[in-house]
């Protein structure tokens, strides 16, 4: 039997929240079966999983990031075009993206709203690798069928 093998792509923006996703899913699912991938912000991983997709060698993708209002830029606009660019992505390539992107309404840089949403990232983290298993498993199931 051959081991699911998954890429988890990272936003580097507030990395102590978005890394804690990471965590969450790595208690589900082997470390050995994860291949870990660093961007700088959450607009490159829709063209990274992109490309991590075409090459064949994962059977989901899972894209992680949080996306604040800096007062700078609308958060929104940049949210949604990045959550529709990893859906973009999984349809172009028939892989599965999965996004643990999250755009709060509001957050401030405090430790108490770090704690928050870093136990929040935990929670998502475990859920994306829930999702992760569940649709590679459902796929097989349906290759194997057919």
């Amino acid at each position: 039997m051959t081991l699911t093998r998954y890429a988890f792509v990272k936003a580097g923006w507030h990395a102590d929240i978005v890394d804690r996703a990471l965590d969450g899913f790595l208690e589900l699912v082997p470390g050995e079966n994860v291949d870990v991938f660093d961007v700088p912000g959450a607009f490159e991983m829709p063209l990274l999983a992109r490309d991590l997709a075409r090459t064949g060698q994962y059977g989901a993708i899972v894209c992680a990031a949080f996306v604040v209002d800096g007062g700078i830029y609308r958060h929104d606009f940049v949210a949604d075009a990045v959550v529709s660019g990893l859906m973009q992505a999984g349809l172009e390539t028939d892989v599965p993206v999965l996004s643990v992107s999250l755009t709060p309404h509001q957050y401030q840089p405090t430790d108490h709203h770090t704690a928050i949403f870093a136990a929040h990232f935990v929670d998502k983290g475990r859920e994306a690798a829930q999702a992760a298993q569940r649709i590679t498993a459902l796929r097989a199931r349906i290759r194997h069928a057919a």
